[in-house]
C-alpha cells in the first residue's frame, strides 16, 4: 500500500522504467547494497528509483543498466531516451496549483489505464460530470477556496474528461448508488443537465453505467468509493484508489486488489444491469 498524500507523484512511465530496473537487478544478483555501491549512493537511492519515488537521473540509469550487465547499445538508448520521457511532467503538471499530489498519480494512473472500474456512493465520477455541477461538488468539498481556485479545478476535470473519447480510450465501468442521482447538487437545472449527460454516456461504446438500487439492500462496498485501474502495460499491476479528507491511498498488492475485485464484481451481479440503466436514468430525468 501506498500512502500518498506527499511526495511529487510519479508518471506511470516512470513507475514502468523503475520496475524493469527492479528486475534487472534481480535477475543480475545484486542487493539494493551492492548496486548502490557501484553508483556510490546510498542503498534507498536504488530503493526509491525503483519505487519510482524519485526521478530517474540519466548517468544512474547507464551506470546501472550496465552494471546489471546490459551490453547493447539500442537497448540502452531506448531505455535512457524512455527515463528522459518519464522524468518530463505530465499535461496536469500545469494545475499543480489547484492539484495535489496525492490525485497528481491519480490522473497518471487514470490516464494510462486500459480498463477503469470503479463505485461511487456519493456523487458523480469526475470523467462524467458536466461542468455546472463540478463546480457545485469542488465548492461543496472546498469552501474556503477562491473562485478562481474552483475554476481551475473544474478546467481540469473537464480536460480529464477528453480520456473517454480518445482513439485508445478505456473502458469505463462504474457503478453508481442511486444516492447519486436522488443527492441535489447544484440545484435542479444543474441535476437535470447532469442527467443528460450520464444518459448521454450510455451511448459510448466503452462506458458502462449500472446504478445500486434502494430496493437492492446492502451490499459488499458500502464503506466507500474506490476505483480499480488495470493497463496492457505487463510490468504494471491493476491498482486500486481510494480516498479520504486528507488524502489517499493506492493498493497494489494481490490479495489486497483481489478482495476489491470480488467486492465489484458482487456489485455488479447486483446492480441494475446496464442495458436497464439508461431507462432509469430517463425515468430520474423526468422527475427532476
Amino acid at each position: 500500500m501506498t500512502d500518498a498524500r506527499s511526495g511529487g507523484a510519479p508518471t506511470v512511465l516512470r513507475v514502468v522504467l523503475g520496475k524493469r530496473l527492479q528486475d534487472l537487478r534481480e535477475k543480475a544478483g545484486f542487493s539494493y547494497q551492492q548496486a548502490g555501491r557501484a553508483l556510490d549512493v546510498t542503498h534507498a537511492t536504488i530503493r526509491r528509483m525503483e519505487k519510482a519515488e524519485v526521478g530517474l537521473k540519466i548517468p544512474y540509469v547507464e551506470k546501472l543498466l550496465r552494471t546489471y550487465g546490459v551490453t547493447d547499445h539500442a537497448e540502452i538508448d531506448i531505455f535512457v531516451s524512455l527515463a528522459r520521457e518519464a522524468n518530463q511532467p505530465g499535461w496536469w503538471h500545469r494545475y499543480r496549483d489547484v492539484l495535489p499530489d496525492w490525485f497528481s498519480a491519480f490522473v497518471s494512473l487514470e490516464g494510462a489505464a486500459s480498463v477503469i472500474r470503479a463505485y461511487e456512493p456519493h456523487y458523480v465520477p469526475g470523467l462524467l460530470q458536466t461542468a455546472d455541477y463540478a463546480h457545485a461538488v469542488l465548492r461543496a468539498g472546498l469552501p474556503t477556496a477562491s473562485e478562481e481556485e474552483i475554476a481551475r479545478g473544474v478546467a481540469l476535470r473537464m480536460e480529464r474528461q477528453s480520456l473517454l473519447t480518445r482513439r485508445d480510450a478505456p473502458l469505463f465501468w462504474v457503478v453508481l448508488d442511486e444516492t447519486v442521482l436522488r443527492r441535489p447538487i447544484g440545484g435542479p437545472g444543474v441535476m437535470r443537465a447532469q442527467t443528460a449527460r450520464l444518459i448521454e454516456a450510455c451511448a459510448l461504446p466503452n462506458v458502462r453505467l449500472q446504478i445500486m438500487e434502494f430496493s437492492a439492500g446492502p451490499h459488499s462496498a458500502m464503506y466507500g468509493p474506490f476505483h480499480i485501474f488495470r493497463f496492457q502495460i505487463q510490468e504494471l499491476p491493476d491498482v486500486v484508489f481510494t480516498e479520504s479528507l486528507v488524502g489517499a491511498a493506492y493498493f497494489d498488492e494481490r490479495d489486497d486488489v483481489s478482495a476489491y475485485l470480488e467486492a465489484l464484481d458482487r456489485m455488479c451481479a447486483q446492480a441494475a444491469p446496464a442495458l436497464s440503466t439508461e431507462a432509469i436514468l430517463s425515468g430520474i430525468h423526468r422527475g427532476i
